[in-house]
């Protein structure tokens, strides 16, 4: 079984030297395939951090009528949040990817109480369209171990946020424990170091320290802890460093 995830990533690998936006279409079906088949621990484990967003009232007049909220998911994917989201919410994605459409339509449909409102194709840094104090709620979800500039997604999140609004974020870090997991951290290490990692997984880094950058970027409140996920499949234990929490404008 080793044997074959080391020959998958190396065949991998080398095509995605050559094609990479072969790559980005693969990493789209793949991460299809990944959340269908995700354990249900997991799911869990991101309901005890999004589970508030069912109680945020909206600071924005027009949706304080409806009783309802704008929420803004950066990395939205194939949509695997939806199911976190209130009744009536107004939603607004974005994503670099634009083969992710088709399976984000997919499972769009099956939850009919969103409305969304807009679908932008570009990366957290470059969501200029984004309108200043307009977005109760931002989601951010496994993304900022593959952006180019986390400061500069963050900024731009705190740009959008009403004053008090909020940004809920899950996001896989380098291992923080070294003595109980020296290995883990050499492994983090040399995927990332030889780039195996970040080209199979779309620019994804195992060893980024996203509570630093989260410290670091100016919210009047940050509530973030370090934790390790469920995460059963043994190969995958390499994701399971955790940063979760939200953040207050």
């Amino acid at each position: 079984m080793f044997c074959c995830v080391v020959v998958s990533f190396v065949v991998g690998y080398l095509v995605c030297l050559v094609m990479p936006d072969l790559r980005r279409r693969a990493f789209a079906a793949y991460m299809d395939y990944f959340t269908k088949a995700i354990d249900p621990m997991y799911e869990t484990f991101k309901k005890e951090v999004f589970g508030p967003i069912k109680d945020i009232k909206s600071k924005i007049p027009e949706l304080q009528k409806k009783h309802a909220i704008r929420i803004l998911e950066i990395g939205v994917g194939t949509g695997t949040n939806f199911q976190f989201y209130p009744e009536g919410c107004h939603l607004v994605v974005v994503d670099p990817n634009p083969h992710f459409k088709k399976y984000y339509d997919a499972n769009r449909a099956k939850f009919p109480q969103i409305k969304s409102e807009e679908i932008i194709v570009a990366g957290g840094e470059n969501m200029d369209m984004v309108a200043d104090n307009s977005i109760d709620v931002v989601v951010i979800s496994l993304v900022l171990c593959s952006v180019n500039s986390t400061q500069q997604i963050l900024q731009q999140v705190r740009r959008v946020l009403v004053p008090g609004g909020k940004l809920f974020f899950v996001e896989h870090i380098g291992e923080w424990d070294t003595k109980k997991h020296n290995f883990k951290k050499m492994f983090q290490d040399i995927f990332t170091y030889l780039r195996i990692w970040p080209y199979l997984f779309d620019g994804c880094e195992l060893t980024r320290d996203t509570l630093k950058e989260l410290e670091q970027a100016g919210f009047s409140k940050l509530n973030a802890k370090r934790k390790y996920a469920p995460i059963e499949h043994s190969f995958f234990q390499i994701l399971n460093p955790h940063v979760v929490g939200n953040a207050t404008k």
